[in-house]
Order: C-alpha cells, then sequence, then structure tokens
C-alpha cells in the first residue's frame, strides 16, 4: 500500500481548538460557526476554476452530453445529492446529471468497507452507462487523493472525456489527473481532520454552483425563475401557479387550468402566449 502523508495535507491539519470535549455547548456551536466563516472565502477564491470548467461542460450538454460526479464517502454523497435536485429542480431527465459513489447505492447510508481505495472500480462504474466522449466526468474528495476517484478521472481523461475535480487541498492527486482542477482550501478542521464539515461544505457549495450555472446556461431557467421544475407536491404547484399569475396577469383558477393541461410553467405561459 501507497505511504499517505497526513501531514502535508492541510485537511489534516490540527484543529484551531484543544480541548473540545471540554467546551460547553454554546463554546462548541460558536467556534463551529466561526470555522464555517472561511468556507465562503474559499470558495470564491476557486471562482475562476469553476468558471473555466463550466465554459467547458456547457457545449458538450447542449450536444447531448451528460455530467458525472464520481467520489467516495461524504464527497460521494455529496455528488449524489446534487445530481438527484436537477430533475426536480430543472425538469431534466434523470439520467442527465449522475453521481456515482464508491461501493454502490449501498454506501449511501452506510460505509462500504476500502471501496475508496480501488482504483479501477469508478471506470467500471462509468462504462455501465454507455460512457462517451461529450461527457463529462468530476471527481470530488476532500483530500485529494481517494484511488476511486483518481482512477475514473485518469480513464475518463484517457478516453477523451472532459475531466475536473473538486478537493480541499493544494496540488492534489486528483487535480493532477484532472483537466480542470477546483482547489477550495477551507482550512483545518473544527474536529480534526473531519472533513465532512468545512470541507464538505466547500463541495456543496461549489456544486451547488456548477449545476445551477450550467441549467442556466442551457436555459433551464427563465428570469430568475425554475420554469421547468417538477410538479410534484402541493407547495410546488402553489408556487407554479403564482409564477403563472404574475407572469400572465391572470386568475389561480386559470393558472391551475394551464398548469394541468401543459404540466410545467414554461409551457403553460408559452401556450398562453401562442393563444392570445
Amino acid at each position: 500500500m501507497t505511504e499517505i502523508n497526513l501531514e502535508a495535507l492541510t485537511t489534516e491539519e490540527s484543529s484551531r481548538y484543544d480541548n473540545l470535549d471540554e467546551m460547553s455547548v454554546r463554546e462548541i456551536l460558536e467556534g463551529i460557526n466561526n470555522e464555517d466563516k472561511t468556507v465562503p472565502y474559499a470558495v470564491e477564491k476557486a471562482i475562476p476554476q469553476i468558471e473555466k470548467l463550466v465554459a467547458e461542460i456547457v457545449p458538450r450538454m447542449k450536444k447531448g452530453g451528460r455530467l458525472f460526479y464520481i467520489g467516495a464517502g461524504t464527497s460521494g454523497r455529496l455528488g449524489i445529492v446534487d445530481a438527484s435536485e436537477c430533475p426536480p429542480t430543472f425538469g431534466v431527465p434523470f439520467d442527465l446529471v449522475i453521481g456515482l459513489i464508491a461501493g454502490g447505492d449501498g454506501a449511501i447510508r452506510k460505509a462500504v468497507e476500502n471501496a475508496e481505495d480501488d482504483i479501477e472500480q469508478a471506470w467500471k462504474d462509468l462504462e455501465a452507462y454507455d460512457i462517451h466522449e461529450l461527457d463529462t466526468v468530476i471527481g470530488i474528495a476532500a483530500s485529494g487523493r481517494t484511488p476511486y476517484v483518481i482512477g475514473g478521472l485518469n480513464k475518463a481523461r484517457e478516453n477523451g472525456l472532459l475531466t475536473g475535480s473538486i478537493s480541499c487541498n493544494e496540488d492534489s492527486e486528483i487535480s493532477k489527473a484532472a483537466e480542470f482542477k477546483i482547489e477550495a482550501i477551507p482550512g483545518p478542521e473544527f474536529v480534526t481532520g473531519s472533513t465532512r464539515m468545512k470541507s464538505g461544505t466547500a463541495q456543496k457549495l461549489i456544486l451547488n454552483m456548477i449545476s445551477t450555472s450550467v441549467m442556466i446556461q442551457l436555459g433551464r431557467v427563465r428570469g430568475n425563475r425554475m420554469v421547468d421544475m417538477q410538479l410534484s407536491n402541493n407547495k410546488l404547484v402553489v408556487r407554479a401557479e403564482n409564477m403563472v399569475m404574475e407572469e400572465l396577469g391572470i386568475t389561480r383558477d386559470e393558472a391551475e387550468s394551464l398548469l394541468q393541461k401543459h404540466g410545467s410553467v414554461r409551457a403553460s405561459v408559452d401556450a398562453y402566449r401562442a393563444s392570445h
């Protein structure tokens, strides 16, 4: 097994706080909050890197490409969360943005022993989706050294796919494996090495930025509205009715009728305008 120099990783640096077990609840909460405040600034510094990757993703997706996230543990779960929220939010197919986690779907809820150490498995997981050169693979790993992710990125790049990485250490192994790296360095965790905290938050913010900006560029937002969102519960139906009413200046009953007939805010607005 390759020797791992944890001391070289920012994500493994000792917490700025000692004796956490002697703190009051208020002191713990304030300490966590103070550390969390550093995360947006770390992400802000990475915006030029995020911009470069998004600019490459969009034209590929306009031609039929898909977006894949690969990761292990918390990083893998964050990718799955972001991917799973794209269909209801933006009305895209469930196979347009796909999150894969080391160990398979069972690892979403429960850790799978040694799954992240398999350097071959990510590419096997990707191949199950008939992956092709218009697709994009983004590897997510707070440490930047997860074998599952490194192996997947290397194979994806060898096969001509667009590759990106999200890590929380400088000059990480996944940064070297990907064509476009994103590195947000929020510094030591409140609990030493617990990258589900600040690093996880940084990764989630970056994933939000990537998927949202891509979807806007793909025309899935009109103005500032989610006009293609799925009307899957009462709250979303009422939100859609309000959007249609405001856009067209019609009554709620009329908006409800349009949505029942056409299924989305975009289709309802377009159909109404076409007939008036």
